[in-house]
C-alpha cells in the first residue's frame, strides 16, 4: 500500500521551527557551523561580483606574472 504524505503550509512551517528550536537547543555547534558556512557562502559570492566590475586580466598576462616575466 502506498502512503502519500502531504503537508499543508501551516504543518511545515511548525515542522521547521521545531527542527530550529531543537538545533538552538540541542546543537550548538552544528548550527554555528551553518550559519557560519552560509555567512562565507554570501561573502564570497559578493567578492565575486564586485570582481565581475573590473576588467578580466587574460589567462596569459596572469601566467606571465607568475612566471617573473615582469620584473
Amino acid at each position: 500500500m502506498n502512503a502519500v504524505m502531504s503537508l499543508n503550509d501551516v504543518r511545515t512551517k511548525e515542522l521547521l521551527t521545531e527542527v530550529m528550536v531543537d538545533l538552538i537547543k540541542n546543537k550548538r555547534e552544528v548550527l554555528h557551523e551553518i550559519m557560519l558556512e552560509a555567512l562565507e557562502e554570501v561573502g564570497l559570492a559578493n567578492a565575486i561580483m564586485d570582481g565581475r566590475q573590473n576588467d578580466f586580466v587574460s589567462e596569459d598576462e596572469i601566467f606571465a606574472i607568475l612566471n617573473g616575466a615582469n620584473e
